[in-house]
């Protein structure tokens, strides 16, 4: 089982669009409310072009996750704020067929080298519904630090839901 990663091309479009239909019911119970379209090529497309706009400014490291060069999955670091913070939001899903199975966790190990290496950020958070202990499980493998809990913290299905949130810092990567 070979994982990688890597930034994510207006080419794997199709295959995104593709895995979030075939995931639809499994992805919904942890994926805000998303506009109409957001799930059709075209609406992927759209989410790319924007993607890969703000990773040229330097706000996102948008990647896809693949499996034996198949995308699984997308991997993303959000919300990128430089100078004295040096700050990112981690975010992932991978496919129900290969969720289980270590695609996540050696997604996020790969996420930690370009976040502290490439991109020279001191510091990753990310965050888990106190229910989701399989993703919960994929930070603590990764060395993530529980710091909180954030009360109605992101609109997830429509509702706002608690995240236990959690921090990696580059000193404690070594």
């Amino acid at each position: 089982m070979s994982v990688t990663t890597r930034l994510v091309t207006m080419d794997d479009v199709p295959a995104i669009a593709e895995l979030y239909r075939v995931n639809l019911e499994f992805l919904t119970p942890f994926e805000p409310i998303r506009p109409e379209g957001w799930f059709t090529e075209e609406g992927q497309a759209e989410v790319v072009r924007v993607a890969l706009r703000r990773h040229a400014l330097g706000e996102v490291v948008p990647h896809v996750i693949e499996l034996d060069g198949r995308v699984v999955g997308r991997i993303n670091l959000n919300d990128i704020v430089r100078g004295p913070f040096l700050n990112s939001h981690l975010g992932y899903w991978v496919s129900q067929d290969v969720n289980g199975r270590g695609v996540a966790s050696a997604a996020v190990a790969l996420m930690k080298q370009v976040a502290f290496g490439e991109e020279g950020l001191h510091r990753i958070q990310a965050g888990a519904m106190p229910h989701n202990l399989a993703s919960r499980r994929v930070l603590e493998r990764n060395g993530f630090v529980r710091i909180g809990m954030a009360p109605k913290y992101l609109r997830i299905a429509g509702v706002w839901r608690d995240h236990v949130l959690y921090q990696l810092l580059a000193d404690d990567e070594g």
